[in-house]
């Protein structure tokens, strides 16, 4: 195994800049679903050329990783681009529109929990809490409309006054006992 200190049997002398670009600093990794056997890899020493590379490859609909070399082949991953995920986003507009549904609003943005969800489900669940609200109000309507039908009915009762008791004939509370009697 090598190691930084059995790879140099001199002592360098101590530079204050970075004399060359490491070559492979940017290690682009590349697969599509349509042809998983065929992965594409590439390197580069430019940060924004590799970053330019992996959105090219994402919209051609492939699942992108970019790595960072942090030194002795170690690599780091930087950013990783669900190309297909990406590419269904924006087809959603059209499905939406195609499906009825109103168009999305421009400041959505999905979150990280939800980012593999479309705006089509977004919407399909909005409909169905709609649904649910209206079948919640409409139960609220019969009982409001039963509760009417029974004051309609017990109107003639309770218009008449309270019974008088007389007091041999009052109900006595059972809880209490002894002395308190």
């Amino acid at each position: 195994m090598s190691t930084p200190k059995n790879q140099r049997q001199h002592k360098r002398k101590a530079r204050t800049v970075k004399q060359f670009a490491t070559p492979d600093r940017y290690r682009i990794e590349a697969s599509w679903n349509d042809r998983p056997d065929k992965p594409a890899a590439t390197t580069t020493s430019d940060r924004k050329k590799a970053r330019a590379l992996a959105r090219k490859w994402a919209d051609s609909g492939a699942y992108v990783i970019v790595q960072e070399n942090t030194g002795w082949h170690v690599w780091r991953t930087v950013d990783e681009v669900d190309g297909p995920a990406l590419l269904a986003e924006r087809h959603a507009a059209d499905e939406t529109a195609a499906a009825g549904y109103p168009p999305v609003p421009p400041g959505y943005r999905p979150d990280a929990d939800d980012r593999n969800r479309t705006w089509l489900d977004d919407m399909q669940e909005r409909a169905a809490h709609a649904a649910e609200q209206r079948a919640a109000e409409e139960a609220e309507q019969q009982r409001r409309r039963r509760l009417a039908a029974e004051a309609t009915t017990h109107a003639r009762a309770l218009m008449s006054p309270p019974a008088i008791v007389r007091p041999e004939h009052r109900q006595r509370a059972r809880h209490i006992t002894g002395a308190q009697r």
